[in-house]
């Protein structure tokens, strides 16, 4: 596990804080993931699944290896970076990546009851890129969020992780985050933007299988 500086709430650096490895082989493991798993259909706004927090996941066992076979093997499908359990209909907080950072570095992992860290002032640096989602198909928008993220939680097999992000791989790690607790990235927008969003997602076509919303 790599090294890497991160800042406590109070601002202050903590030396030796250990993130996971998730550079290496990278294409590799996603391929496993995906070979191993079955594409399922996307959820899209309105589903209930997407608007609650999820369960808590307590059970690190094959059930959720599948699971996140599955979740690697749907985003795939999809053509996406990341995706949330609940974007597969699934009520648990697993999340899977497989993101370039700003520096063109792929990742690649599963992090399980994700929470983020509360940034100091001085690390909240905003980047206002557009933004995007599986479950909002073919909509975009801009969306101010920090560059530099840093997410605590479990991996497939229980064990503690923390992941550091930054640039669009930062803006991932939350946006995947933001779903387990219910919140779509629309949610934090303007509602003239919000509106303008699901406008544009109204008038595309979905270019994946999705689950329509009764």
């Amino acid at each position: 596990m790599a090294q890497q500086p991160v800042f406590d709430q109070d601002g202050d650096q903590r030396v030796d804080e250990e993130f996971i490895d998730d550079v290496t082989d990278a294409e590799e493991r996603e391929t496993a993931h995906r070979e191993r798993g079955t594409s399922r259909p996307i959820t899209v706004v309105g589903n209930p699944v997407l608007h609650k927090e999820c369960k808590d996941v307590t059970a690190f066992d094959d059930e959720l290896g599948r699971l996140i076979d599955d979740m690697f093997a749907s985003q795939r499908t999809a053509e996406g970076v990341g995706l949330a359990a609940n974007q597969i209909g699934v009520d648990l907080k697993v999340f899977v990546y497989d993101c370039l950072d700003d520096e063109g570095v792929r990742h690649v992992g599963a992090v399980c009851n994700p929470v983020l860290d509360e940034l100091p002032a001085e690390r909240r640096i905003l980047d206002d890129s557009n933004e995007g989602c599986l479950s909002v198909p073919g909509a975009y928008a801009e969306l101010p969020r920090p560059d530099y993220a840093v997410v605590r939680g479990q991996d497939a097999k229980g064990e503690t992780v923390a992941i550091r992000g930054t640039g669009y791989f930062a803006r991932c790690l939350q946006h995947e985050t933001d779903h387990l607790y219910g919140y779509l990235y629309i949610d934090r927008l303007s509602k003239r933007e919000r509106k303008d969003a699901l406008k544009q997602m109204a008038e595309r076509e979905p270019r994946y299988p999705v689950v329509a919303n009764d």
